[in-house]
């Protein structure tokens, strides 16, 4: 293993070390706060520490910083060489990214089986990308005696958005006295709801009032927070064998938000066919942009289309392969071909049997 690598790791683990501790102790006081904050860091340095064990870069060209989080899980998500999260994976990455970034920025108040859940899905993901890339297991470091412990487990996400839920309209009751913690315990819902969203954002005054009348005027949580009726925990063993993973529910997938979008998370519940997304096949892509097939193909190529989520995606459908693009393909050619030096790309990607095929020099009818 590299060293850079190898000392990235063992710090990665540390925190993790560290956040078990901090949910076991006895002391309440900033107990909450220091796992987010503790876990963030540990799966930051873990995916920069498989980035440079796969032969990947964590600094940018005259960078003086390492990459950002958000970069780490891109490229860990996209990148074939550096692959070793799905988007659904990330999907718990984010959420505790989230509700860190609002524990170290401001408030935030979560029931001690939300912390559970979010503790021990971290904890399951993390043993995985540690045995998959590195051939190792928490079992190596320390004892499964110090992993997370919890007295009453919870066995649904459901179940447990539901008593979440009761307790935030308990605290709503006309006389009850307690908007300002009841707006607390919204927070972090609705962090997580915009997460699922795509968007990196806390809510504001404003928009925890809004959430407020929802509830008083009687609107269940799935339709005020439908990113997080998505979401299912997959629970398997018992005792201090647990793994649990946080997944989403059938016929919701994941996709990649546009790395550069502002304010913007990594990964989003798409509520919207994927083939509606990637709505274009080569032959449509070629016709929009008046080229023929072989050289619409070679641009694609150039441009390294195929290797980012946002143009490309293959699909395979009764044992087919189709390649499609996405509508932000052809505007990314339309926006690119003024510039581009048509006859060299053409002799870089032209197909290998194609001696005698015509030089890319115009465009064609």
């Amino acid at each position: 293993m590299k060293r850079e690598a190898r000392i990235l790791l063992h710090k990665a683990i540390d925190s993790v070390v560290l956040a078990i501790e901090h949910f076991n102790r006895a002391w309440d006081k900033g107990r909450h706060e220091t796992v987010l904050i503790l876990f963030d860091r540990s799966f930051e340095l873990l995916l920069k520490a498989a980035i440079v064990h796969k032969g990947g870069h964590i600094r940018e060209p005259r960078a003086k910083e390492t990459i950002g989080f958000d970069k780490c899980i891109q490229k860990c998500i996209s990148d074939a060489d550096l692959k070793c999260l799905t988007e659904e994976e990330a999907l718990t990455i984010q959420i505790i990214n989230s509700l860190r970034d609002a524990a170290q920025h401001y408030i935030i108040e979560i029931s001690e089986h939300q912390l559970y859940v979010y503790t021990q899905a971290g904890l399951t993901l993390f043993n995985k990308i540690l045995q998959d890339v590195f051939q190792q297991t928490l079992g190596d470091y320390f004892p499964e005696r110090v992993l997370p412990v919890s007295t009453s487990p919870p066995k649904s996400l459901v179940s447990l958005i539901n008593t979440e839920f009761e307790d935030i309209k308990a605290l709503l009751e006309p006389g009850s006295r307690k908007r300002l913690q009841a707006r607390a315990k919204l927070r972090s819902l609705a962090i997580i709801e915009a997460s699922l969203e795509g968007r990196r954002s806390q809510p504001g005054e404003n928009e925890l009032g809004r959430l407020v009348r929802r509830i008083i005027n009687g609107e269940d949580w799935p339709s005020i927070f439908p990113g997080v009726a998505t979401l299912r925990l997959d629970r398997k063993g018992t005792g201090l064998n647990v793994t649990l993973r946080i997944t989403k529910s059938r016929g919701e997938p994941v996709h990649l938000v546009p790395e550069g979008t502002p304010g913007a998370t990594v990964v989003a519940v798409k509520r919207v066919s994927e083939l509606d997304f990637y709505s274009l096949n080569l032959t449509a892509l070629a016709e929009k942009v008046r080229l023929t097939m072989p050289k619409t193909l070679a641009l694609v190529k150039h441009l390294g289309m195929q290797n980012d989520p946002e143009y490309f995606k293959e699909f395979i459908i009764d044992s087919t392969h189709h390649k499609r693009y996405s509508p932000k393909a052809l505007d990314r050619i339309k926006k690119e071909l003024p510039q581009i030096d048509l006859d060299e790309v053409w002799k870089k990607h032209k197909p290998k049997y194609g001696k005698q095929a015509a030089p890319l020099g115009g465009q064609t009818s």
